[in-house]
Parts: C-alpha cells; structure tokens; sequence
C-alpha cells in the first residue's frame, strides 16, 4: 500500500460527542485525548512517519469557558506527563514537535512539562508527533508574511521555500492526508494552509472519541488507492 508519510488530524467533535452522553465538555475533551494515544501508537507501528495533531486554536483558549479552559489544560499536562514515559516514544524514537503559541497562552507548571517532553525527544528520528496548541493557520501566515517582509528580502527573491522557512512548520514534511472528523466537510482557520496545499482530504462523520484505529486504516486504504498526486 502507498502509504503517506504525514498524517494531520483535525479531532472534531468532543464536545458534541460529550453533550450527546450527558457529559461535560471537558470529559469529552479527555476521551479525545485517550483516543489520541491509541491513534499514534497504531500509526507508528503500521509505517506512518509523521502524525500531526490539532489540540486547540487561539480562538478556543481565548473563548471557551473559563471551567472548560482550565480542564483542557489540565488533560494537557496529564497527558504530557504519561507521553514522556511512554516506553513506545522511546522505543519507536519518536520525536515530540509542539507548534503555536502555547508558550504564551499556557501557565509555567505546563510549559515546563511540554518543554522537557520535546527536550528529551530532540534527538529521535524514526518518527515525528505534533501538536498544534494555541494555534491558528491565518496567524501563523500573518507572522510569516511579517517575518519575510521585516526581513528586507526582496519581492523577487521571495520562491515558495522563502515562505516554507519561515513558517512554524518550517521542519515538517508537507502533509500528504488531512482527515478531519466530527462531519462536517470543511477546514478551519486555515489549519497548516500552506503544508496542505496538495493533501488528500478525508473527512469522516464520526466524532474524533469515536474514530479508532480501524476509522484511520479506512481513511489511509482510501488514500493508497486514490492516484491524484500533487493537485494534478
């Protein structure tokens, strides 16, 4: 099977599927994490090389409410804590990349946990797990453009690994399959809009606490049966 070599995952539908069970929000928010873990395991061990993840926009932190806000930080720092000791990580020398601006959002205790995660994992290279925290696509393109301008570059030499360099996602693959869950077939705030550009798209109904392995070796059969590379 032609299998991708990055996976990003846009994990719609906690909340709903929390509010369709009687749940609070948050404990949706935690059996999405859970169903996170099971994700990237299968993943590594089947081949794929990349597995990025979409854990919160800028949006989400700055509006949600303040109760569901301080259990989805403190899910973070759980999950953090049992991902540093998770003998896969190691053994399979995954390397733990977290992109956005977390480092301005978050509090110091869960800074400093995500930091010694992506400190003790720098030096892997078998496989990469991303997360996108405190992120927005369209504010990741602002800065972009605001770096590559401020750099005194001119217009003419600008070529499309200009903007690659300067993005957050400078050292990422481009993404070859976007899965997005929760049913509702669209994008979202311009999630890695430049590393998508040519990406397979697939776009499930499930919620993302109900998309488990068997949902993702669907979506990743339709891409190794699916020719059109490259948006051609």
């Amino acid at each position: 099977m032609n299998l991708p070599r990055h996976i990003a995952i846009i994990p719609d539908g906690n909340r709903r599927w929390a509010k369709e069970k009687g749940l609070n929000p948050w404990e949706g928010h935690s059996a999405g994490a859970a169903q996170m873990e099971q994700l990237a395991r299968w993943a590594f061990n089947n081949g794929i090389y990349c597995l990025s993840f979409w854990g919160s926009s800028l949006e989400n932190l700055q509006k949600r409410p303040l109760r569901e806000k301080q259990e989805l930080l403190k899910i973070y720092e759980d999950y953090f804590k049992k991902l540093m000791v998770d003998e896969d990580i190691h053994r399979n020398r995954v390397r733990i990349n977290v992109i956005g601006k977390w480092e301005q959002q978050f509090p110091s205790s869960l800074k400093r946990i995500i930091m010694e995660g992506v400190e003790k994992t720098a030096h892997y290279d078998q496989h990469e797990l991303n997360f996108f925290l405190a992120y927005s696509g369209d504010d990741e393109m602002l800065d972009t453009v605001r770096k590559i301008a401020a750099s005194g570059i001119s217009p003419e030499s600008i070529t499309a690994e200009t903007i690659k360099q300067n993005l957050m996602t400078s050292k990422l693959p481009a993404v070859d399959l976007l899965i997005r869950t929760g049913g509702e077939p669209h994008l979202s705030a311009g999630f890695m809009m430049w590393d998508i550009a040519n990406s397979a798209l697939y776009f499930s109904k499930k919620y993302f606490p109900d998309f488990n392995e068997n949902e993702l070796a669907e979506a990743i059969a339709e891409y190794g049966g699916n020719e059109k590379r490259n948006g051609k």
